[in-house]
């Protein structure tokens, strides 16, 4: 990873935990699914803001490994969700140039969900405006576990740019800016290798509030930051 100290650049890999669906909702005396469903357009919103500033990555945290363990009546509602959004926003996606992958464990996902995530990857692979990805079952832990098993039947040298080459995430840059929203500060087992440099960004905004001078607020702060990389100020990348 090479050393940068520029200020005023943003985020090539912005990544987003997207926290606070269900208080939103509750604040408003509605059911959560009401939330998540408004936490949807803001994803939307999101992309479109996100583009407009000049990001060429970003990593959105829809589903942990963990939110298996809500109630069973919430998680059928976030998969008919995901699986209506997902029938739905092909075209959007590709009328606008987006490139969409999804990455996690999603061997408990409904066989016709996972059919619909593969076609809409297939049908947004030539995306060149924004590469969008989503991590749906995602864990951390479990992202680097599945590497070093798959690097282990490689029979690979243990070295960090072999273990990155098999992480779900290989074809991307580390993230630069971790944004969590809903007022939570820690990263909740998300991108766990990927976010050893960035820069942590948390904000009390509710997710389905989340808008463009939000996203404009987390990147004005990560351009005032100096990335050190483990050097010191006077040092030089060039050195």
């Amino acid at each position: 990873m090479s050393s940068s100290f520029a200020e005023g650049s943003v985020p090539a890999h912005i990544a987003v935990i997207m926290d606070g669906n269900g208080r939103w909702a509750q604040q408003r005396q509605l059911p959560r699914t009401d939330g998540h469903k408004q936490g949807l357009t803001a994803a939307r919103r999101l992309v479109e803001n996100a583009v407009a500033e000049g990001v060429s990555h970003l990593t959105l945290f829809a589903f942990s490994h963990e939110n298996w363990q809500r109630p069973g009546s919430e998680v059928s509602a976030l998969m008919q969700l995901f699986a209506e959004a997902i029938s739905s926003e092909g075209a959007r996606l590709r009328k606008n140039n987006i490139c969409l992958r999804f990455i996690g464990d999603t061997a408990r996902f409904p066989a016709t969900l996972r059919a619909g995530m593969r076609s809409l990857e297939t049908l947004t692979r030539n995306g060149t405006r924004l590469n969008l990805t989503l991590a749906l079952g995602y864990s951390g832990k479990w992202d680097i576990v599945q590497a070093a098993e798959k690097m282990a039947q490689a029979k690979e040298a243990y070295n960090e740019e072999n273990f990155a080459r098999h992480l779900a995430t290989a074809d991307l840059p580390a993230a630069d800016l971790l944004i969590r929203t809903g007022g939570e500060q820690r990263i909740s087992n998300f991108l766990l290798w990927q976010l050893a440099y960035a820069e942590l960004y948390f904000t009390d905004t509710l997710w389905p509030d989340f808008a463009a001078a939000d996203l404009h607020a987390a990147i004005a702060s990560f351009k005032q930051r100096e990335r050190r990389y483990g050097q010191l100020p006077q040092q030089h990348p060039d050195d």
